[in-house]
């Protein structure tokens, strides 16, 4: 039973060392990007592991950089992995400009109409430099997209876009946002635009990278985790198995 009981644990061990290995080898070769440079650790961000991998966007429909950034980011959703989610989330900043399109858009996402009202939104903003002031002229706006006016603007004063909003800006709080365009990674990185990452595809290669990260981690602490439960379970057997003889024999 010693015996049986010293192999199982040295097989632990050795399944650590493997993959605490992995981790070190990955360390040592060269790192495209590194933390406080390229990219932020959100301080105090919850784990995620149980759930799907998750890009967030950060924006306003009033910030012109969210508008040059829209066909990097639209594209790099299309040709993303279907276990990566990606959505986004208005700004405000205080400012009651942006809290009208903010609560515009969602209004818009709660009442289902998507991804073609908001790219409609960004175009009459900045191809047709048509800046609308009001709610009502948000739903009328959106009203080409299925719904009517009246029941939109009556959404948009619900207490379930109410505390959607507070979430929201909760959230963008949470992430440490300054400016806008900003991506999150897994409620976990942040990444902006700074020296170190200079242009919109620089972003989401890095972007790319984190989400790459993240999975061989999760890879590797499932994979951890399965072989320990195996190993607890014969541990268990053994227990089980030993007569009273070997126990009256310590």
């Amino acid at each position: 039973m010693k015996k049986t009981v010293f192999h199982l644990l040295l097989s632990l061990i050795s399944v650590f060392v493997l993959l605490s290995g992995t981790v070190q080898a990955q360390s040592d070769s060269i790192v495209p990007y590194q933390e406080g440079l390229h990219y932020f650790e959100i301080e105090g961000a919850p784990a995620r592991n149980d759930q799907p991998m998750e890009l967030v966007e950060l924006f306003s429909y009033l910030c012109t950089h969210c508008n040059t950034f829209e066909p990097y980011i639209n594209s790099w959703a299309q040709r993303k992995a279907d276990s990566v989610k990606f959505r986004r989330i208005p700004v405000v900043f205080g400012r009651a400009a942006w809290e009208l399109y903010a609560r515009g858009y969602v209004t818009a996402n709660m009442m289902g109409l998507g991804d073609e009202a908001h790219a409609a939104m960004m175009d009459k903003i900045w191809k047709e430099k048509s800046v609308m002031r009001t709610m009502e002229e948000l739903s009328e706006f959106y009203s080409r997209f299925g719904v009517t006016a009246e029941a939109f603007q009556g959404t948009s004063k619900s207490f379930a876009v109410d505390a959607k909003m507070r979430k929201d800006q909760r959230l963008a709080q949470t992430f440490g946002i300054r400016g806008t365009p900003a991506l999150v990674v897994n409620a976990k990185y942040r990444i902006t635009g700074n020296a170190a990452v200079p242009s919109y595809d620089v972003m989401l290669d890095v972007v790319d990278y984190l989400i790459e990260r993240e999975t061989i981690e999760r890879l590797e602490s499932a994979a951890l985790e399965s072989e320990t439960e195996e190993l607890e379970a014969e541990l268990s057997a053994e227990a089980q198995l030993e007569t009273p003889e070997e126990t009256e024999g310590r």
